[in-house]
C-alpha cells in the first residue's frame, strides 16, 4: 500500500462525514492483500489491534462507501480494495475449497458489457463477473 492510497482512502472517509480513527486506519490496511480474505482472515490479522465488533463494523463502512466489494463464493462470500484502490478484475471461486482466482484478462468480457449496453440503450456504471466451479486441486471427475 502506498501513502496516496491511504490518503484517497482518508479523502473518501472525510468527504462522507466519518471521522479517519484508527481501528478504521488498521482495518484499510488489513485488507490491502494481493488475494481476496474472508472476514474470518482480517479478524485474524487485526486480533490484539482492532476487536472483531470494530472490524465488522469497519467493513461495512467501507462496503457503504465503495472502499471494498464483495466477492460472493457460494453463500459466503471474501472482501476485496475497490476499483479505487486495485486494478479492474473479475474472479474465479472454487465451490469446494473457496479459492478466489483473478481473472486480470478482462478485454472480452469489457467488450461484451459494452456491446450489449450500446445495443440495450444502457449506460453501466459498474458490473461484477464472476465464474463458480472447482479448482485443480478439488475438482470432481
Amino acid at each position: 500500500m502506498n501513502s496516496s492510497d491511504l490518503e484517497v482512502f482518508e479523502s473518501i472517509l472525510s468527504k462522507n462525514g466519518y471521522r479517519i480513527t484508527n481501528a478504521r486506519k488498521l482495518t484499510y490496511r488489513f485488507l490491502n492483500s494481493p488475494h481476496p480474505q474472508s472476514i474470518n482472515e482480517i479478524i485474524k490479522k487485526a486480533e490484539g489491534n482492532v476487536d472483531r465488533v470494530s472490524v465488522y463494523r469497519c467493513v461495512e463502512l467501507f462496503e457503504k462507501l465503495g472502499i471494498v466489494n464483495r466477492i460472493y463464493i457460494g453463500w459466503k462470500y471474501k472482501l476485496e480494495l475497490s476499483e479505487t484502490f486495485i486494478e479492474h478484475h473479475h474472479h474465479m471461486s472454487c465451490l469446494d475449497c473457496g479459492k478466489a482466482i483473478d481473472i486480470k484478462d478482462t478485454k472480452y468480457i469489457d467488450e461484451f458489457i459494452n456491446e450489449v449496453s450500446k445495443r440495450e440503450g444502457f449506460t453501466p456504471k459498474r458490473h461484477t463477473f464472476e465464474i463458480t466451479g472447482y479448482c485443480n486441486n478439488c475438482i470432481i471427475e
